[in-house]
C-alpha cells in the first residue's frame, strides 16, 4: 500500500479524542447532511438525463439512418404507373433491402396529428409515399436520385439526413449539459461543505488552541474534521440517492407514450451509476474539508 493511500486511510480512521473537537450535531452537521442529500438527489436526475439522451441519440441515429422516404407527386392517372416504376428502380438499387408503398391507412395515421382521424386520404390529391429500408452500407443517394429523375419525374427522395443530424446533435448537447450539471453539482457541494467546515473550525477555535498547547499538530486536528464531514457527506448523499431513485421509479413508463420525458430514467445496468454518487460526494467532502481545515488552522496560528 502506498504512503499516500495509508495517509488518506489514517485520516478516515482517525482518533476518537480528536473527534471531540468537531461538534457532532448542530448547524454545520445539518447543513452538510442536507447539502449532500439535496445535491445527490439532483445528481440522480442529471445522470438520468444523460443516460436517456444517450439512448435517444443512438435510437434516432439508428432508426433514421436505415430508412428513407420516396415521395411521388403526379396526376391521378399517372400515380399508379410512376409508383410501379419507382418500385422497379428501387428493387434494382444496391443497398436497398425493401421498398413498399405506404397504404392509405398508414398515410392517414401520419397525417392524423395535423388533419384529424377522418381525413379522406383516398379522395385527396396527396403524394404517394414509399418507404425504403436499407441494408449493408446503404445505397448511393446521388446515383439513385439521377435514376429516379430519368425514370420517375415526379419522385423526390428524402434520405432523412436533414432530420437526423439536427436531432442527434440536439440529443448529444443535452447529454453534454447533463454531465456539465453533474460537475456543477459536485462543485457546489464542495463549496457548501467548505463553508460548513470553516464555520465548525471557527466555532471551536478555543478547543483547537487548547489541543495545540498539549502538542496536537494541525494535521491531527484537521483529520478529525475531515473524517466527520466525509462521513456526513456520504450518509447525506446516500439518502439523496435513495430518494432520487424512488423519484425516477415514479416517472411514467415508456410504454405509456414514446415521448422523451417518459424515457427519462435508467435501464438495466444504468442503475449502477447511482452507486458512484455517495463515494463521489464523500471524496468531494474529503478534499474540501482537508483544504479548508489546513487553511483555517494556518490563519489561527
Amino acid at each position: 500500500m502506498s504512503l499516500q493511500l495509508r495517509h488518506s486511510l489514517s485520516l478516515l480512521t482517525g482518533d476518537k479524542q480528536a473527534d471531540r473537537s468537531v461538534p457532532p450535531t448542530g448547524f454545520t452537521a445539518w447543513l452538510t447532511l442536507f447539502t449532500a442529500a439535496a445535491m445527490a438527489f439532483l445528481a440522480v436526475f442529471a445522470l438520468a438525463l444523460s443516460t436517456a439522451t444517450d439512448r435517444l441519440a443512438d435510437r434516432w441515429a439508428a432508426e433514421l439512418a436505415r430508412t428513407s422516404t420516396l415521395r411521388i407527386s403526379a396526376p391521378e392517372d399517372q400515380m399508379a404507373a410512376q409508383t410501379a416504376a419507382a418500385i422497379r428502380v428501387l428493387e434494382t438499387t444496391p443497398g436497398v433491402a425493401e421498398a413498399r408503398p405506404l397504404t392509405d391507412e398508414e398515410q392517414r395515421t401520419l397525417l392524423e396529428p395535423w388533419f384529424g382521424p377522418d381525413l379522406p386520404v383516398e379522395t385527396l390529391p396527396i403524394p404517394r409515399l414509399i418507404e425504403i429500408i436499407e441494408e449493408g452500407d446503404g445505397y448511393d443517394p446521388t446515383g439513385l436520385r439521377a435514376r429516379l429523375q430519368a425514370e420517375v419525374p415526379g419522385a423526390v427522395l428524402d434520405d432523412h439526413t436533414r432530420w437526423r443530424e439536427p436531432l442527434v446533435e440536439a440529443a448529444n448537447r443535452l447529454r453534454f449539459l447533463g454531465w456539465v450539471s453533474i460537475v456543477l453539482i459536485a462543485a457546489s457541494t464542495g463549496a457548501m461543505i467548505t463553508l460548513a467546515a470553516q464555520a465548525a473550525l471557527s466555532a471551536n477555535a478555543q478547543v483547537i488552541r487548547v489541543m495545540r498547547l498539549v502538542g496536537a499538530t494541525d494535521e491531527y486536528i484537521a483529520s478529525a474534521f475531515v473524517r466527520r464531514f466525509t462521513i456526513r457527506a456520504f450518509n447525506g448523499a446516500f439518502v439523496g440517492v435513495v430518494l432520487g431513485g424512488i423519484g425516477i421509479l415514479f416517472l411514467p413508463s415508456t410504454d405509456v407514450a414514446g415521448g422523451f420525458l417518459t424515457g427519462l430514467g435508467f435501464q438495466g445496468g444504468e442503475w449502477l451509476w447511482l452507486l458512484i454518487v455517495p463515494p463521489l460526494a464523500a471524496m468531494v467532502a474529503f478534499l474540501a474539508t482537508w483544504a479548508a481545515a489546513l487553511r483555517n488552522l494556518r490563519e489561527q496560528s
